[in-house]
């Protein structure tokens, strides 16, 4: 039993309910304490990027699979984690107990080393909603747009690169480049970075990556989604074992692993051409899968299926055995992966499978089976919050968690 520090509570309360009060203080600042050094580990890890290898998109995202927190809640302890660093003041604050870890995120949103103090003191009379709407204040940014009556605009493009590039070239009255940066920014923000590519070096490409996603978004809602073309030039099979030339609509070369990955969701054309390159037949264009088929599995999968993803923006229908290997466009054969993990399958080594149950089995580029979130019987904690006799292994970087206990 832990000792009361106020044992002035007993003149309020009775004896046992006195002792219980004190108890749960206890509890709370003991709680704060072990809170506290999530955060600073949190912060090391993502200053050593420790969640790569992991199928993570970054930090945020590993917290949310492996944890089964929420998007906000992890993105705000993440921030938290790297502001506390310079609230000292704020740290020791949280340590004590003195201050909630839910009112110590939303301070960490707009404290400052000259007024964590009185910002300590103020926020241990409010409630967290008040703190965290002065946090929204705060951060608010500015959304006046300049006014004006422009009505020049201008968009053009070109290939450029012998055809393996387009180059785009826009100028617009200030109001309406705003709208168009505003949503190039936002879905930047939301589509996942490919490993390797989280920092802002390449906020270039991520912007890139935006303006494409909001063009599919926008063509996938008419009747005839005709995104892009993909020449495939091969003899008969060459597609099914990988080694077909490929080339996109304006003729430049598209890596075959990208092709693969197209084939997943494409509308697939066969055309045949004789040797001197005159076509001699052209096969019928048909959609793979059918939309009544993307219904019925995003109905069954919900989400994102790689484990503890779930996502539901940006999912695609996977071909658990590839189209090119064999596999069918059945319901069996279709999984529902966001875009970030479709790509790390088809490009980046790892793989999937789906049992006999319908459970569905994921395996890192070495073959080494991934599962989400901690396992249980490493933990330094047992459930009454003592350490136990043996400390867990840490697995090396890029390793599957260990199984978990049933």
């Amino acid at each position: 039993m832990f000792e009361a520090e106020d044992r002035g509570t007993t003149s309020i309360y009775g004896s046992e309910d006195a002792t219980l009060i004190e108890t749960a203080d206890a509890l709370h600042a003991q709680v704060s304490r072990v809170q506290r050094e999530l955060l600073r580990t949190l912060a090391e890890l993502d200053r050593r990027e420790a969640w790569q290898d992991t199928g993570a998109r970054d930090l945020g995202h590993w917290l949310c699979m492996r944890y089964g927190i929420s998007s906000w809640k992890a993105r705000r302890w993440i921030e938290a984690a790297h502001a506390l660093e310079r609230l000292p003041r704020l740290s020791r604050a949280f340590v004590s107990g003195a201050l909630g870890i839910d009112k110590v995120v939303e301070l960490c949103r707009f404290a400052t080393p000259e007024a964590e103090a009185r910002l300590i003191y103020w926020a241990q009379e409010m409630s967290c909603a008040t703190i965290r709407r002065r946090g929204d204040v705060a951060t608010r940014a500015s959304d006046e747009e300049l006014a004006g009556a422009e009505t020049s605009r201008t968009l053009t493009w070109w290939h450029v690169d012998q055809g393996r590039r387009l180059g785009l070239e826009a100028e617009l009255p200030a109001a309406q480049g705003e709208v168009v940066v505003r949503a190039l920014e936002r879905m930047a923000e939301r589509i996942p970075a490919m490993p390797g590519e989280a920092d802002r070096a390449y906020a270039d490409a991520r912007r890139a990556d935006a303006l494409v996603a909001l063009c599919s978004a926008r063509i996938a809602a008419d009747p005839d989604p005709d995104r892009a073309t993909v020449l495939v030039h091969a003899p008969l099979g060459a597609l099914m074992d990988g080694s077909a030339g490929c080339e996109s609509g304006g003729g430049s070369g598209v890596p075959s692993e990208t092709v693969a990955r197209l084939l997943c969701n494409a509308r697939i054309q066969t055309q045949v051409e004789d040797t001197a390159g005159n076509v001699v037949g052209l096969g019928r264009m048909t959609r793979e899968p059918a939309a009544w088929m993307i219904r019925h599995i995003r109905y069954r999968d919900r989400g994102c299926r790689f484990p503890g993803c779930g996502t539901r923006a940006f999912t695609e229908a996977h071909h658990v055995r590839w189209w090119r290997n064999g596999g069918r466009t059945s319901l069996d054969n279709l999984l529902l992966i966001c875009s970030f993990h479709h790509r790390l399958v088809h490009e980046l080594g790892w793989s999937v499978r789906r049992e006999t149950d319908g459970s569905v089995r994921w395996s890192h580029p070495d073959g080494t089976r991934y599962r989400a979130g901690p396992d249980p019987s490493t933990s330094s904690l047992t459930r009454s919050g003592c350490r136990s006799g043996t400390r867990g292994r840490t697995a090396p970087r890029g390793s599957p968690a260990a199984p978990r206990a049933t």
